[in-house]
């Protein structure tokens, strides 16, 4: 999402996704870059974006969002994991996705396992439960038939 902080400044809100058949949403992020845009320098190179968790937005915003996101990641047939990033209107509050990340980064500094582990998922177990719905998504797909006629 993307809100006004008073300052004139924008701030950027991702969700995490994990799962299969039934994903769940981690705790919303938010970003508030340093500069105009969350560009490579905002992001890796100065020193001035911050990031906050869990985002300065209502409980009712945050479950909103939480509920787009797994709708939109069940819509495109996701599976595993992804980062669901949206924009919202800062004067009348509308929410919309503004994109769904498939391979979100997975670093120290990614927002991908950091919003997991304010949601009560650390790194280990994170990568654990990665692991298995792999496992689990490759159990399925060998059940599927394919034919040539």
């Amino acid at each position: 999402m993307v809100r006004d902080t008073g300052r004139g400044e924008k701030v950027g809100h991702p969700s995490s996704v994990l799962g299969n058949d039934t994903p769940q949403a981690s705790t919303v992020g938010e970003i508030v870059p340093s500069a105009e845009f969350y560009d490579y320098n905002a992001k890796y190179l100065d020193e001035g974006s911050e990031l906050l968790i869990p985002a300065k937005i209502t409980k009712k915003q945050m479950k909103d969002v939480q509920q787009i996101a797994v709708r939109a990641f069940q819509a495109v047939d996701c599976s595993g994991l992804a980062r669901v990033d949206f924009l919202m209107d800062p004067k009348t509050e509308k929410i919309y996705l503004n994109e769904i990340n498939t391979m979100p980064g997975f670093t120290s500094i990614s927002m991908y396992p950091k919003l997991w582990a304010a949601s009560g998922v650390g790194y280990q177990e994170l990568i654990d439960r990665l692991i298995q719905l792999a496992m689990e998504r490759h159990q399925d797909k060998k059940k599927n038939r394919y034919s040539r006629s």
